[in-house]
């Protein structure tokens, strides 16, 4: 099971160097790629709006 980023997501940037497999990509909002994910939840443990859930 893979982690997604939800609409709540702002932006901030956070996650991204959390990711230890690098999953986590830069747009609009960040997109969690659920292939490179190993749900380790390091994302959600960092996010002021708790916009990494896992699926």
């Amino acid at each position: 099971m893979a982690y997604y980023i939800t609409d709540d997501c702002i932006a901030c940037g956070a996650c991204q160097p959390e990711c230890p497999t690098d999953a986590i990509s830069e747009g609009d909002i960040y997109v969690i790629d659920a292939g490179k994910c190993i749900d380790c939840g390091a994302c959600a443990s960092v996010c002021p709006t708790d916009a990494p859930q896992p699926e």
